[in-house]
């Protein structure tokens, strides 16, 4: 992950100042553990101020709004506490050189300073820090005791330092060629590590652009470089330096993240601010659906292997179940033969009463023909009864089994991310798997106001067709979002997902349009790899909901077959919405 370094940051810090300074403070949020929000108002506009002190993700940006759940951080409530009716001030670098910003708050532009935010965006170490107009630390958002730092331990009660100020040489404008050549070459080595530690203030991003723009690979040794390779060189460090000073940046996305200084090949953009945020966002994002998407198949999977031990048992005492008739057959032979019984034997062949074919019947010697036929009849009724119980038990697992199936092919089709949506649709998932009792939950269930969207797709004659993404949108597109003339498609007998074809009143779709919903239906089903899957469709007033049953299990009546071919489908063909 691209590192939010101290040119990116000097670029959004300019872009606050001009912007959002000053700005009435009119809401506080804290979306997880390592990132606030501020709602800050102006005369012209109103946005939320994103800090973050992720390890890998720290940032401070215009973000997005935050999710419609309930906050339940105490660094947040300490922090509309104090910030209630305040203004956001002043935005300052706390010294040259250093990825600190210090946000300033009082009641209005030119009172004294209240309360100061002091943002540190140091990687690992990166954190935020409330403070009040003496900076003394009344909240910090990671406290650091002694014990694990003896340099600068951050406790609330204790006064603010600055972070211990970098060693070594930093940039500077007027700095000569010959002296900066001198410096980078003074121990021969690759080129952007030379720079890297020559300077302080100078991330690795920074260093190859800088190299790139030269023209000159970042990884080649500086014995390599000729003079006009070090004046090319030369001309964009002061390019760098200048613009830094100047507070000009050019944004834009690159295949490896973003710049700020627009040198490489990238998609320039004027909006600074939406770059980082979706930047940030999108890696978080896709490291939090990797760790959940995981979590999520070991569970389901360790869930499906004990279900289905249970169910090999079930059938294993059904299988000896169907010996009872055979011991109740054995019982009337001896009862209606006891006088062909002797003391002592341990076996006796007799005609069977239909077939008239011998039957050979085991004996307890030590009891008579009475007592052993006894023991069959009691065999029998207790076969029988083992019967009654496990069939129901047996109905249950296998219930049980085609549900978390469902399940597993949902999370199989989330394969990876993409959109924010993806990941949405994921936790749905896993807040259903907690109201399922497969999941245990360590924090009380924050149910988001908002539902994920299902895929959209658009058959060849323009109606427009959606899939389900998990069992709750399953249910919602079957039993909310259906209609009398929409058509319902789904796998025969195989898990997945509900698919919905939207038709308006006297519509009537083509056959191309039922084979294409069929080909989608079987892509999204358990049976994907295969080449031909069976599809049934029929009315949404046709499909039911059993008491009792679980997210997206349902009956139907009045199908029409159809197959179904996963194969031909192309993601290419997803309507974007």
């Amino acid at each position: 992950m691209q590192p939010f370094d101290y040119t990116t940051l000097t670029a959004i810090r300019g872009e606050l100042v001009r912007n959002w300074i000053p700005a009435r403070i009119e809401q506080v949020y804290q979306r997880d553990r390592f990132t606030i929000a501020l709602a800050l108002r102006t005369i012209k506009q109103r946005g939320w101020l994103t800090i973050c002190w992720h390890p890998q993700a720290a940032r401070v940006c215009i973000g997005d709004p935050p999710p419609r759940t309930p906050d339940t951080f105490t660094f947040s409530d300490q922090l509309r506490h104090q910030f209630k009716g305040l203004a956001l001030t002043g935005i300052e670098a706390i010294a040259p050189w250093e990825r600190v910003l210090d946000f300033q708050f009082a009641k209005r532009p030119g009172d004294p300073i209240l309360w100061h935010l002091y943002v540190e965006i140091m990687g690992k170490y990166s954190n935020v820090i409330l403070t009040d107009a003496n900076n003394q630390i009344i909240a910090p958002a990671r406290q650091v005791s002694s014990s694990q730092s003896s340099v600068r331990p951050i406790q609330t009660g204790q006064p603010y330092e600055v972070p211990p100020p970098l060693t070594g040489t930093f940039p500077k404008i007027d700095e000569s060629c010959d002296r900066f050549r001198e410096r980078v070459s003074l121990i021969p080595g690759q080129l952007q590590r030379q720079l890297l530690k020559s300077y302080r203030g100078l991330s690795p991003a920074v260093a190859t652009e800088i190299t790139t723009a030269a023209g000159i690979n970042p990884q080649e040794t500086t014995e390599n470089l000729n003079d006009a390779d070090w004046d090319n060189l030369f001309i964009y460090w002061q390019k760098w330096l200048k613009m830094l000073a100047q507070e000009e940046f050019y944004p834009g996305k690159t295949p490896q993240g973003y710049t700020v200084l627009g040198w490489r090949e990238n998609q320039p953009t004027d909006n600074l601010q939406t770059l980082i945020n979706r930047y940030y966002s999108d890696r978080i994002n896709v490291e939090q659906f990797q760790q959940l998407r995981h979590q999520l198949q070991q569970k389901v999977t360790n869930c499906l292997k004990k279900l289905q031990r249970k169910a090999d048992n079930f059938r294993t005492r059904l299988q000896q179940s169907t010996e009872a008739d055979n011991y109740r057959q054995q019982a009337d032979l001896l009862m209606a033969h006891l006088h062909l019984w002797q003391p002592g034997m341990e076996s006796i062949s007799l005609n069977d009463f239909v077939t008239g074919e011998l039957v050979k019947i085991k004996l307890n010697p030590e009891k008579n023909a009475v007592q052993n036929a006894q023991y069959f009849y009691k065999s029998h009724q207790k076969l029988k009864r083992a019967k009654d119980a496990v069939i129901p038990l047996l109905e249950e697992v296998e219930a049980e089994i085609n549900y978390l199936q469902q399940v597993q092919t949902n999370l199989s089709q989330l394969e990876n991310y993409n959109h924010t949506e993806d990941l949405q649709a994921l936790g749905e998932i896993r807040d259903e798997l907690i109201e399922e009792n497969y999941l245990q939950s360590n924090r009380p269930s924050q149910k988001s106001q908002d539902n994920s969207q299902p895929h959209r797709y658009i058959t060849p004659s323009g109606y427009q067709l959606w899939v389900g993404r998990n069992n709750r949108q399953n249910d919602r597109l079957t039993f909310r979002t259906a209609n009398d003339y929409d058509l319902w498609f789904h796998t025969q007998e195989i898990p997945g997902s509900h698919v919905l074809l939207r038709l308006e009143p006297g519509a009537v779709p083509q056959e191309a349009d039922l084979q294409f919903a069929a080909d989608l239906t079987a892509y999204y089903s358990q049976a994907r790899e295969s080449d031909i899957v069976p599809v049934i469709y029929t009315k949404p007033k046709n499909v039911y909901k059993p008491k009792g049953a679980k997210p997206g299990m349902t009956i139907y009546k009045h199908e029409t077959v159809i197959w179904g071919r996963p194969q031909v489908i192309s993601q290419k063909s997803k309507l974007v919405s």
